[in-house]
């Protein structure tokens, strides 16, 4: 088939991957002037399989009114004239509860690990270069409940507990000594031994590459912006942009917080709000004062990752709308956080100072499969986790255009699902 991929970050790059892969005749469509300049430009840069828990959490929900006092809170929010916006809180404080919580965990957790592995084979067939490594993972919390709270959700997924440990503050800094200035507020961590760091925009870029190369080259069109997508009797006819008209059998729809206002006019309503964060990129001066290990600061909502000779900052998710702009005091948090626990181990001058939307749901679990126009399919809604969930979505995308089964449940990731509750029974249990 010929098949149109609408978005050239990480998701779509690796949708048109395995689309590739399949045989198909691919086209890649990217409104910017390069792969990975939007969200996957500068994010968090971890891998994160087995810590899969989405922001819509109880324990989230109770310190949101504590947080919309403080300009340093993790998760900021500037009311809008935006019937969007208001829809999608409405969406996210009805997720934030057990049920939803456990639900959500237990159906991304086959994904994300399908994902790792297929990460596994990019990296063993040695085509990528893209700072990949196994360094594990620990997140630590600062006070005894969340602790707590985290120890119990460990105990209800046995899946996640046969690769995961609580440990205590003592045990925190054997795994990784250059928490030492934090240790003081420590009251224990999640250590997660396999989870994996690397270079987002780096492995966008080498798809990138792949893709051009081999039989049946995708055809990657940069600078174009998609302006409609044309149906006919509820099937795709084109997809058009300033200065072409394509006509493809499919069309994958992979475009972050975009997608939206291309789907409006199909009738196809999407759950996606963007969600903004921010990064720091500074330079390691001392290779002992810098963590190895990937750091998840539950409180802060801040995570550290060693990627190359730099350390990866990146947190905060700022319900501000469409705003791209990169804000000095959200930048003063990050650099705050780090010198506070990691002293003058890094270079503050050159910070490659980033900001970028994250397209995330309600309930934190992405959106990937048919829309219900013939022919046209969705690949969206990753969030925070769409370096680490984008080839899973991949594949079972494409497996799904090919008329197979995906080797992990995808149920809960249709447009249905994402429209709808969580329901009584977790996927798997039956």
């Amino acid at each position: 088939m010929e098949i149109c991929v609408i978005g050239g970050g990480i998701v779509g790059l690796a949708t048109a991957w395995y689309l590739k892969q399949d045989g198909h005749d691919v086209t890649l469509v990217e409104a910017r002037a390069g792969v990975g300049m939007g969200t996957s430009y500068a994010n968090g840069g971890q891998l994160s399989y087995r810590y899969i828990a989405p922001l819509a959490d109880p324990d989230v929900l109770a310190k949101i009114p504590a947080w919309m006092l403080r300009s340093d809170a993790p998760v900021r929010f500037r009311p809008a004239f935006d019937p969007e916006q208001w829809r999608w809180l409405l969406g996210f404080l009805q997720a934030c509860n057990q049920r939803d919580l456990r639900y959500s965990v237990a159906a991304l957790l086959p994904l994300s690990l399908y994902s790792k592995r297929l990460i596994g084979d990019l990296v063993d067939a040695r085509v990528f270069d893209f700072q990949w490594r196994r360094n594990g993972k620990l997140v630590v919390h600062r006070s005894e409940e969340s602790f707590a709270a985290a120890r119990r959700l460990l105990d209800t997924q046995p899946e996640l507990a046969s690769e995961q440990r609580a440990i205590d503050a003592e045990a925190c800094l054997g795994v990784e000594p250059a928490l030492a200035r934090m240790a003081p507020n420590l009251r224990g961590g999640i250590h997660t031994p396999g989870e994996e760091v690397g270079d987002c925009l780096a492995l966008c870029r080498g798809f990138e590459q792949a893709l051009a190369a081999g039989e049946r080259p995708v055809q990657v069109l940069l600078g174009e912006a998609v302006e409609q997508i044309e149906t006919a009797g509820g099937r795709l006819q084109a997809v058009v942009t300033a200065s072409r008209r394509l006509t493809p059998d499919a069309c994958v729809v992979a475009s972050g917080v975009d997608a939206g206002k291309l789907l409006k006019p199909l009738g196809v309503t999407v759950p996606i709000y963007p969600l903004k964060g921010y990064s720091i990129s500074p330079p390691v001066r001392e290779d002992g004062g810098v963590p190895s290990v990937s750091i998840t600061d539950y409180q802060r909502k801040i995570v550290y990752a060693r990627i190359g000779n730099r350390l990866r900052v990146a947190g905060m998710a700022d319900i501000v709308g469409f705003d791209t702009s990169v804000k000095a005091a959200r930048i003063g948090t990050l650099v705050n956080e780090t010198r506070e626990n990691f002293g003058d181990a890094l270079d503050y001058g050159d910070l490659a100072e980033w900001a970028g939307l994250r397209p995330a749901t309600p309930t934190g679990r992405p959106i990937v499969g048919a829309a219900p126009v013939a022919g046209l399919w969705l690949n969206l809604g990753q969030g925070a986790l769409g370096f680490t969930l984008a080839a899973g979505c991949g594949r079972v995308l494409a497996d799904r255009i090919a008329g197979r089964q995906p080797a992990v449940p995808d149920e809960p990731f249709s447009l249905s699902a994402a429209l709808q509750g969580a329901p009584e029974i977790p996927p798997g249990s039956r």
